[in-house]
């Protein structure tokens, strides 16, 4: 059983295959114009990273896990790509205008990553929490879908357990929590799924026999496909004071 958060880089080329990208729409409900300088913070293969590049002038990744980044450089040449974390962000002060975190809030130490951030931020800066979601109905059988949640009931009560994004942000310097959600659709053949089962965390992290097993038993439940998944992609920015 290896880290949790290290985990993605022993399958890498899966979440890069089947993790749900963001919708553009998504950037229309932020208050940062065309040429702003933003960074993608814990940028993984770079989902969020290759919309933002369409939209900003300048955009830069920063990825601890070496797999992840080499996956984010070829996809997104167009984004600066670094190594680091979110508690030590290789980046001077005031040096963006905006600061994206997609899917990767939950893995940050709290008050020394909002810091950073912070530090990072011009003021005026935008820091925005980007999270995808699947919603009803499921197109995935229901046998599936239980041993799923199964396997990640101990991860969620951990989660839930902790504070909210809006409690974290309260404690930096950024005015009113804002939200917004833009529905969209992914459309995954089988093997596409039970990539995306692989790319969780809480089954990537742990032992080779123990995820071989959870893998087969996985296929053993799937049917032929191909899926539609009705998704909403959510958004909560505040603006740093």
């Amino acid at each position: 059983m290896i880290d949790p958060a290290r985990s993605f880089d022993r399958a890498a080329v899966q979440y890069e295959r089947a993790r749900p990208g963001y919708p553009r729409a998504l950037l229309d409900l932020l208050p940062l114009t065309k040429d702003a300088e933003v960074l993608d913070l814990g940028a993984g293969t770079g989902k969020l990273t290759r919309v933002l590049v369409e939209r900003y002038r300048r955009v830069i990744a920063v990825e601890p896990l070496d797999g992840m980044r080499a996956i984010l450089d070829e996809v997104v040449p167009a984004a600066e790509s670094h190594p680091g974390w979110a508690e030590a962000i290789p980046l001077e002060d005031a040096a963006v205008d905006g600061v994206f975190a997609a899917q990767a809030f939950h893995w940050f130490k709290n008050d020394v990553a909002v810091a950073e951030i912070a530090r990072v931020l011009r003021p005026g800066g935008v820091l925005c929490l980007v999270w995808n979601e699947g919603t009803e109905p499921s197109p995935l059988p229901p046998d599936y879908r239980d041993y799923l949640d199964a396997l990640h009931a101990p991860t969620l009560d951990i989660v839930r357990s902790g504070p909210t994004a809006e409690e974290v942000l309260a404690q930096g310097p950024f005015g009113p929590v804002e939200t917004g959600t833009v529905l969209h659709e992914q459309l995954q053949d089988r093997e596409g799924v039970l990539d995306l089962a692989r790319s969780v965390s809480w089954i990537a992290h742990r032992p080779d026999e123990e995820r071989v097993e959870i893998m087969r038993k996985l296929d053993s439940l799937l049917g032929e496909g191909p899926y539609a998944f009705p998704m909403k992609a959510e958004v909560t920015w505040t603006v740093r004071t």
